[in-house]
């Protein structure tokens, strides 16, 4: 008996070994960004990417975030992020839920309907047309918003999350005179946080990602999200990079504002694994109805 269970602590401890050595190796890569946007752009030319050095230089930074531009396309992405995020749920979770119950009439053709966009679209330029001249949206913080509202795929991950909730609770419910909405907000949300968890994420990172929108919509480049704005400055930078340093000594940093653009891109992100993180899991329904 102590034998096996010794060999049980030491298996145990083997794979935490094993876990943490492919965890470290899976930060390698972030650490490279990291240290490479704090090295001097010379050391970087002359000697490439390293796990150490000892040639710290801000400069990738500085010039960054010279000026307001930055901070004012920060504020821009936190708004579409959030926004974004928070009514893209609402919509899917509303057309989850009528798709999901057998009250709604012809619900197998209007899913047909979500699903036919997933194989086939208008084209870029109907649909430049249809959002800048008749949804009168071009130049808008909605451009970047409304486009992404429904993702058919998330829908139907959420609409089979939703068949899933016991049809008892809600068929008791609607006994004691509760509505669609009320059962909705009130038991089925709350009842699928992991898929309201998981399918928030992907909406983030959708959002948060996103510079499309802005190349197709945007033309003021005061209302440039984050991405659209440090994909302009890397574009030019490079340029000048180009022209420049073969006529002068001094050399650009433009390898090292690529490095920065990343951690500043991908920093405020990482904040949102860990608070969704628990929500990771499957079976919250299981055990809600007994008998």
């Amino acid at each position: 008996m102590s034998g096996s269970f010794d060999r049980k602590k030491g298996n145990q401890l083997l794979l935490k070994i094993v876990i943490g050595l492919i965890s470290l190796f899976c930060l390698l890569p972030l650490w490279v960004v990291a240290l490479g946007s704090i090295t001097r752009e010379d050391i970087i030319v002359r000697e490439g990417y390293k796990l150490f050095t000892v040639h710290i230089s801000f400069d990738a930074f500085k010039l960054l975030f010279t000026g307001e531009r930055v901070y004012r396309s920060f504020l821009i992405s936190v708004i579409v992020t959030l926004a974004g995020t928070l009514l893209s749920l609402m919509v899917t979770a509303m057309l989850a839920y009528s798709l999901s119950g057998k009250a709604l009439k012809y619900r197998n053709h209007i899913s047909f309907m979500v699903f036919f966009t997933m194989l086939f679209s208008g084209g870029i330029v109907p649909w430049y047309i249809l959002v800048t001249q008749y949804l009168k949206m071009g130049n808008s913080v909605l451009a970047m918003i409304i486009p992404y509202l429904v993702n058919p795929w998330f829908m139907f991950m959420m609409r089979n999350f939703f068949s899933a909730v016991p049809v008892s609770i809600m068929e008791s419910s609607k006994i004691d005179g509760a509505n669609d909405i009320y059962i909705l907000a009130r038991i089925v949300l709350p009842l699928s946080l992991p898929a309201l968890a998981t399918i928030g994420l992907f909406y983030t990172l959708q959002y948060w990602n996103d510079w499309w929108l802005a190349l197709m919509f945007i033309e003021d480049g005061r209302l440039y999200p984050l991405q659209m704005l440090l994909r302009a400055l890397v574009s030019n930078l490079t340029a000048a990079a180009n022209s420049l340093n073969s006529k002068i000594s001094v050399r650009l940093p433009s390898y090292g504002v690529r490095m920065a653009t990343t951690i500043v891109t991908i920093g405020p992100i990482i904040f949102v694994y860990p608070a969704v993180q628990k929500y990771f899991i499957k079976g919250l329904v299981v055990g809600a109805v007994k008998g």
